[in-house]
């Protein structure tokens, strides 16, 4: 029995079942079947083909296909022979090996690196007889110094071992005191553990002054001050006087730290993030200007600076480093600032957060009337996404699974990326910090809502992430989505909806920001024009980018506006009906799946319009065919002086295949020879209405009350549908006629 070297729970071996994912394993067997489904293992690039990378996991090798890249599989900056982490997903009876994608790539990013060796009883218990050269022999070839020591057997001396492993350049600096031999062998120890690659075995007890010499070189967690160093107990009188000759390092602000990368300095801000991995604690810290780790180590595993939590303001001395091409400083010292300096520091980050938040440019995309009305709102709601990603919050943009939602939520995600890149100097920190994904329904309910809340409180427990800004598109702006807004309020995540459609009042009191045109008295409009005048506003540099999305929002007659501004940037109408259609298809597919590179490649890829073209293809052969077998089974009826189609869902159409309903009666609604005037679908449980003029809530609410049993409930606003028992059905229909022909009346 062990204790998880994570939460210290009591556990067999090293890691509890809890935190499993959290670490990372490297394999010592010798087959492929004695991997563990779930796991991530540390591997080496063998080569890439065109479906995707091929990873050896210690004997055998796997594939890492494209389709669990995110992105191109050409964009992997690997080459053969590197060292990268996969997740194997299954091992299949004839031997070939699935692995995933993991968003961690560096040993410090995990919280422990443990060896699963079959031949040991339990993950990462070395026996006496068992040597670990590979640490050694990592430190030795690896210019980074990105892989710490193994731990060295019971029966040999630790500082022999150590005094063979030759010292990296980068760590040939000289220390600020003249250590024993006994002391700098230590520390080259201790600087190795700090990089991510301690192995968890049995280790001999360090050397009273390897403590200290950890503490004062680099990538050692330094006392800032005498009463800091004291607990240590270790520290020389030589090494504090000389600490205290060396100069103060120069402050820099994050945004210019790779411009002084080898060198040490001063750092001010907010910690936003805090993790405990095997080797050091990384800080996340913001100030006016960017994020960036810091990481500090004491002990492997051991919390540096516990007294520093989420929310301090601290100054911080570390030298600029590069590990994996990301910039990362190695923390020499950390004062969590109080008094004045703190209300100086904040009143300082508050500033240039309020200025950096602001809109660099407050005009819209292009002048139109219909979305003017909302032009504050809109900067309101841009304001907001721009906060979060300055206080390194993460952005979640959930939307509609339909043309509107995902060139709005596209559109958004476009202008954000961009921004949390420039934010953030870590590589992947788009994937940690953005995420764009369809709702499944019109509605962001409690379901919804549960599903996005679980991933948060993990992400806090894991990682210590802040609560992110939920950006709701298309959803969240109707008394449906009440209940799920107000869940999430009660975790303080803060929600900005936008709705071209209609809204209700409950939801605007519900949600942070919520904007639509109909709120202000306006005329509704197409939420992907809104969602693309919104992207417009958070990040000005990516206007051109947006210009074609709002015309295609439209199934007929683009206003000229929208067909100027894409024609602008060389988009005709034939292109952009591809591009709708092509989306109107994807959308449905996989619909809980974000497709951002293939969404992407259909919007920005060179115009690729034989794609475009070749799924837009695909989405009217089957539309046609849907409409045509429909059609003969539309069933005419009147009803003072209103003429009416009905459509028996359930009966004629291929339930579960494209188009879905809505998008079936759109096209019939907009047939050349239609002469109805209102179009109903009806199905088991559900009524749906296509007509001009037609405020769907109030039909509901006046059926309602003519059938009390019937279980009526209407759903959404103006625009929504009428739900109603199945047995009522019948009943249920003829008052609506009655109903909608009164109010066309």
């Amino acid at each position: 029995m062990g204790t998880c070297i994570v939460c210290g729970r009591d556990t067999d071996g090293h890691i509890c079942t809890t935190h499993e994912e959290d670490v990372a394993f490297e394999f010592r067997g010798d087959n492929e079947n004695q991997l563990i489904n779930g796991r991530f293992y540390k591997g080496t690039v063998d080569g890439f083909a065109e479906f995707g990378c091929f990873v050896d996991v210690g004997p055998v090798t796997g594939l890492l296909h494209r389709s669990e890249v995110p992105g191109r599989i050409e964009s992997l900056d690997w080459e053969a022979g590197d060292d990268v982490f996969v997740q194997v997903k299954d091992v299949h009876e004839n031997g070939n090996i699935d692995l995933g994608w993991s968003i961690r790539q560096s040993d410090r990013e995990f919280r422990g690196l443990l060896i699963q060796d079959p031949d040991l009883p339990t993950d990462a218990e070395l026996p006496e007889e068992v040597e670990s050269e590979s640490a050694g022999e990592a430190e030795a070839e690896d210019p980074e110094g990105n892989a710490g020591p193994a731990a060295a057997p019971e029966e040999q001396p630790a500082e022999p071992e150590r005094t063979e492993e030759p010292q990296t350049p980068e760590r040939t600096t000289e220390p600020e005191a003249e250590p024993t031999p006994e002391a700098a062998e230590a520390e080259a120890g201790a600087e190795a553990d700090a990089e991510g690659g301690f192995e968890f075995g049995e280790e001999e007890e360090a050397p009273a002054e390897a403590s200290t010499d950890a503490e004062s070189g680099r990538g050692g967690a330094v006392a800032a001050t005498e009463e800091r160093a004291e607990p240590a107990g270790n520290a020389s009188e030589e090494a504090e006087e000389s600490a205290a000759e060396e100069p103060v390092a120069e402050h820099v602000s994050v945004e210019y730290l790779p411009e002084h990368v080898g060198e040490t300095v001063t750092l001010e801000g907010e910690l936003v993030g805090v993790r405990q991995t095997s080797g050091p604690t990384v800080f996340e810290l913001a100030d006016e200007t960017a994020t960036v780790d810091c990481a500090a180590f004491v002990e492997a595993g051991v919390r540096a600076y516990p007294e520093a939590e989420v929310g301090d303001f601290v100054r911080l001395v570390g030298e600029v480093e590069r590990r994996r091409g990301e910039l990362q400083v190695e923390t020499e010292a950390l004062d969590i600032l109080e008094g004045t300096e703190r209300e100086d520091l904040e009143a300082r980050l508050d500033a240039a957060v309020d200025e950096r938040a602001s809109p660099d440019n407050e005009a819209l995309l292009v002048d139109d009337d219909a979305v003017s009305i909302v032009q504050d709102g809109l900067i309101d709601a841009a304001t907001e996404i721009r906060r979060a990603i300055v206080e390194a919050r993460p952005v979640i943009i959930r939307h509609t699974a339909d043309v509107d939602g995902y060139v709005a939520g596209t559109a958004i995600e476009r202008a954000v990326l961009p921004l949390v890149r420039e934010e953030h100097a870590k590589q992947n920190a788009e994937y940690h910090y953005v995420d764009r994904q369809p709702v499944d329904g019109p509605f962001y309910d409690v379901d919804a809502a549960t599903d996005d809340v679980t991933s948060m409180l993990e992400a806090a427990a894991r990682h210590d992430e802040k609560h992110p800004l939920f950006v709701l598109v298309g959803t969240g702006s109707t008394r449906e989505s009440v209940d799920g807004l107000e869940f999430l309020d009660l975790y303080d995540a803060p929600t900005v909806a936008i709705d071209g459609g209609y809204a209700d009042g409950e939801a605007a009191d519900a949600a942070d920001v919520l904007v639509s045109p109909t709120q202000e008295g306006g005329d509704a409009v197409q939420t992907g024009v809104l969602g693309t005048h919104l992207a417009a506003l958070v990040n000005d540099t990516v206007r051109d980018d947006l210009a074609h999305l709002p015309a295609i929002c439209f199934w007929v007659d683009v206003p000229e506006v929208y067909a100027d501004l894409a024609s602008e940037s060389d988009y005709d109408r034939e292109t952009l009906g591809d591009l709708r259609d092509a989306i109107a298809l994807e959308a449905f597919y996989q619909s809980y799946e974000d497709k951002r590179e293939l969404i992407a490649d259909l919007l920005w890829e060179d115009k690729n319009e034989s794609l475009a073209a070749h799924v837009g293809g695909q989405f009217r052969t089957k539309l046609e065919t849907e409409v045509s077998t429909a059609e003969p089974h539309l069933s005419p009826r009147g009803e003072n002086d209103v003429v009416f189609e009905v459509l028996d869902v359930d009966a004629f159409t291929h339930r579960y295949d494209f188009p879905p309903v809505e998008l079936l009666l759109d096209a019939l609604y907009r047939r050349d020879d239609r002469e109805a005037d209102v179009l109903l679908g009806l199905d088991g449980d559900e009524l749906r209405v296509r007509a001009e003029d037609v405020d769907v809530r109030a039909v509901g609410q006046q059926i309602a009350e003519e059938l009390p049993d019937a279980g009526v409930t209407p759903k959404g606003a103006q625009d929504g549908h009428i739900e109603f028992l199945r047995g009522a059905r019948e009943d249920v229909l003829e008052a609506a006629v009655g109903a909608i022909a009164d109010q066309l009346a």
